[in-house]
Order: structure tokens, then sequence, then C-alpha cells
């Protein structure tokens, strides 16, 4: 099982970095699967490749057309900590989204989930 430390946003008071595993992280990824995939072989899905996705700009990836205006007019770089903060709630950080998730509110989930992103995308 591989871990690794996050450096992640303070969202609330007294909260620290937490240590995820992508072995949990690939089971909390399964509804994820509807719309996205993480390897580059699969390609866009109802929702952009997320293959490599850390340090991509948002709302630019070649090839996939259905992004929301908010993420057209994007212009930030995803990161670890950016995406832990959108996951927790997608349509609070960026509304008018179509991300379909309502997000990921438990904390070590979503630090699982950025951990197998991380490591679905250097397996290629």
């Amino acid at each position: 099982m591989v871990a690794l430390l996050l450096a992640l946003p303070t969202v609330g008071a007294g909260e620290l970095p937490l240590q995820g595993s992508a072995e949990r992280g690939r089971l909390v990824f399964g509804p994820c699967r509807t719309c996205h995939y993480p390897e580059a072989a699969m390609g866009h899905n109802n929702g952009p490749n997320l293959h490599r996705i850390f340090g991509k700009v948002a709302g630019k990836q070649s090839g996939f057309r259905y992004y929301s205006e908010t993420f057209r007019d994007a212009e930030f770089v995803w990161t670890p900590q950016l995406m832990y903060a959108w996951l927790e709630n997608p349509m609070r950080m960026f509304p008018g989204s179509t991300m379909m998730s309502r997000g990921v509110t438990d904390p070590q989930a979503r630090a699982d989930l950025i951990v197998y992103l991380m490591q679905a995308s250097v397996r290629e």
C-alpha cells in the first residue's frame, strides 16, 4: 500500500495534513468512474479524463467539449490541495459547475482519493 503525505488547505481550526492511501482511494473513486477515468488510455467520458490532472489548467483539456462556463473561463492549475477543497463541496467552490457529485465530505476519503489519482497518473 502506497501512501503520501498531503499538505492540505486549512478548512477548519486545528485541521492537520492527512496521510492518504491509494488503495482506499481506489475504492472511493469507484462512483467517480461513472464520469471520469484516471487512465490515459481510456480518454474522456461524461467528465474529463483525470490522468495527470495535477499541474493542468482547469477547463482546458484537449478533446473534452462539455466544460461548464465556470471551467471554460477558469485560469487556475489543479493542485492536490485545490482538489481536496473542491471535492468537499464542488458547487460551493465553483457555482455553475456541471460536476454531478455532491462531494466527498469525509476528509480522510478525500485525501485517499487524491493519493489514488496521483498514483494512477504515475503508473503509465
